[in-house]
């Protein structure tokens, strides 16, 4: 089961951005990796395609590994692991596996 979702505020566990901290803009469940807010630039070389854009080399955000994130408690404002419990509706809740409570 998937549990970093878009909208998440993540921390970043390992590699050159270790230690910052993002807000998740994209998940991709299939490859097993997300894109981060303001964290993990790379550059990449742009051509100019119409006649109004800029070319040249242009910095943006690349994907993290999900095993390198760790999602922030909104409760107690820490790195956390997630545990999924189901009401008695039905319906999933994740929550924060060290204060318990729902994220």
């Amino acid at each position: 089961m998937l549990r970093i979702k878009k909208n998440d505020t993540v921390k970043i566990l390992a590699g050159k951005d270790r230690g910052k901290t993002g807000k998740v803009l994209k998940v991709d469940p299939a490859r097993g990796r997300a894109i981060v807010q303001g964290v993990n630039f790379v550059k990449k070389h742009a051509r100019r395609t119409r006649q109004d854009e800029q070319g040249g080399i242009v910095q943006r955000e690349a994907s993290l590994d999900l095993s390198s994130l760790s999602v922030v408690c909104k409760g107690c404002n820490r790195p956390t692991r997630i545990g999924v419990d189901i009401l008695k509706d039905g319906s999933k809740v994740r929550y924060c596996k060290k204060c318990r409570g729902v994220l």
